[in-house]
């Protein structure tokens, strides 16, 4: 049995873009956001930083842009020697986070209960014991994901052309905060993107695309520092956590 890793990056990231200044000038566009630098070094190779040092891991996909493979490619052989002791390969994102997902799962070859990790480009900081265990709870149920119990309480809302109007408070105890990785017997994720794409049907995560075919998800405990960097101000807590984090 082995293990896959698909973490795709081929997303604009836009919410990382600052706001323009008043007076309205324009500068050069920034970077995807899983090419933000982070300590000098681009989010995604930290990200994948932590993937290869982990043992069971076999292989790493990642989905790009097309424009920015050959960049990245030579990134890698200067600066991430250590990632490319994995085989890495990569492969063309599509136009959203699914599409990618689904590029990668149609190159790879595996077997029916090899496991595939999925895993947010822009969540750094994820720890080898995290990945573990959902590599451990993928192998015993089939399917599994990080995720952290919900500390706010959560509205249901209905959406009007005025706002938003409470419909419902949704117990917490039975709420969980979905992180990265999620993880899956191929042959369970590679059903549930099938069906998916057969269907037209988009999804939020890939978590989403197996309940939909009609598996269960179990869940492991995640990490608050397990961030997914989405906006400017994730940065400040990155780089706290780049400062205070032992890998």
């Amino acid at each position: 049995m082995k293990v896959i890793v698909i973490i795709p990056a081929a997303g604009l990231g836009t919410r990382m873009v600052p706001a323009a200044s008043d007076k309205g000038k324009q500068t050069k566009a920034p970077p995807s956001k899983q090419f933000t630098e982070l300590g000098g070094t681009p989010i995604l190779l930290h990200t994948l930083r932590r993937f290869a040092a982990v043992d069971a891991v076999s292989e790493i996909w990642i989905p790009l842009r097309e424009n920015e493979i050959a960049a990245f490619r030579a990134r890698l052989e200067s600066e991430a020697k250590d990632v490319l002791k994995k085989q890495v390969e990569v492969v063309v994102g599509g136009e959203h986070r699914q599409q990618s997902v689904q590029n990668a799962l149609n190159a790879i070859t595996a077997a029916a209960d090899d496991i595939v990790l999925v895993h947010d480009a822009v969540r750094p900081f994820v720890t080898r014991e995290i990945i573990q265990a959902v590599i451990e709870a993928a192998k015993k149920y089939g399917a599994a994901i990080a995720g952290l119990p919900a500390v706010d309480t959560v509205k249901q809302v209905e959406r009007t052309s005025d706002g938003a109007l409470i419909k419902a408070t949704i117990p917490r105890a039975g709420i969980v905060m979905a992180q990265t990785p999620q993880g899956f017997r191929y042959s369970v994720i590679k059903k549930a993107f099938d069906e998916a794409s057969a269907d037209g049907f988009l999804g939020t995560d890939e978590a989403s695309l197996v309940e939909r075919s009609g598996h269960e998800v179990a869940v492991v405990m995640g990490s608050p520092r397990n961030i997914k960097i989405t906006a400017p101000a994730d940065m400040e807590l990155a780089v706290f956590y780049l400062k205070t984090t032992k890998n």
